[in-house]
């Protein structure tokens, strides 16, 4: 009899369940990530191509609208997120009496930190819009809250890599003494990496790193170029978290 077909110990079920929901809110994370990022370089690079202030304004308050809506979706996701990896890891040395190995773990904490870097850079250059708009008070507010959530930023940066240092040496510590948990038969999605799903994501980031190249001048795609890039950033993100 094959090891998938006699029945699984006490609490694999409920171990397989457990991953496939923190699977489903990582993706969920890095959807809102690069579309965060897509929609917000795309709403810039429309507005510095206005000719007039009457067309820059609708784009910047545009502009501004999604970099707002985006700071507490990114968060909440990246918290739900965490909390269901807790979740799983707390189950899984219930489990198997190991810690789970997570070796891609410090590279996907990176990816998003890298994510928020550059969702935060293009944040801070919205007064930029509204002052060729002609709204020179507004840019001003702007501005100086743009400064106080740089000193934030930078403050929060400099905790996160020497967090992430401190994780990253306590995991390759734990590996070299454990090879973490053993793979689980009765999860199907447990270390399946379709080919389809790396595909979407790759397509996804090209997508969104040639609008950001774009933005930081880099090279000078027309109109068309733009939407076509946003549109593929926007369906590869939502056919990979299907």
């Amino acid at each position: 009899m094959l090891l998938t077909e006699t029945a699984p110990p006490p609490g694999a079920q409920r171990l397989a369940g457990l991953r496939a929901t923190a699977r489903a809110a990582r993706r969920r994370t890095f959807v809102a990530l690069s579309a965060a990022i897509a929609l917000l370089t795309t709403a810039q690079l429309l507005a510095d191509r206005a000719q007039t202030k009457e067309q820059t304004l609708p784009l910047a308050v545009l502009s501004l609208a999604i970099f707002m809506t985006a700071l507490p979706v990114l968060v909440a996701t990246q918290y739900v997120w965490g909390a269901h990896a807790r979740l799983v890891r707390r189950s899984e040395l219930e489990l198997y009496a190991v810690a789970p190995s997570e070796r891609a773990r410090p590279l996907s904490r990176l990816a998003v930190a890298c994510g928020w870097a550059v969702t935060l850079l293009l944040g801070w250059t919205e007064p930029h819009f509204f002052r060729e708009a002609a709204l020179h008070a507004f840019a001003d507010s702007l501005r100086w809250a743009a400064e106080a959530l740089a000193v934030v930023s930078i403050a929060a940066g400099v905790l996160f890599v020497i967090w992430w240092a401190r994780d990253a040496v306590g995991m390759l510590a734990r590996a070299a003494r454990s090879g973490g948990s053993p793979g689980d038969p009765w999860d199907p999605g447990h270390g399946a990496r379709p080919r389809e799903g790396a595909a979407l994501w790759t397509g996804a980031a090209v997508a969104v790193a040639a609008l950001v190249g774009a933005r930081a001048h880099l090279w000078e795609p027309g109109t068309a170029v733009i939407y076509a890039l946003l549109t593929a950033a926007l369906v590869c993100g939502v056919v990979t978290g299907e």
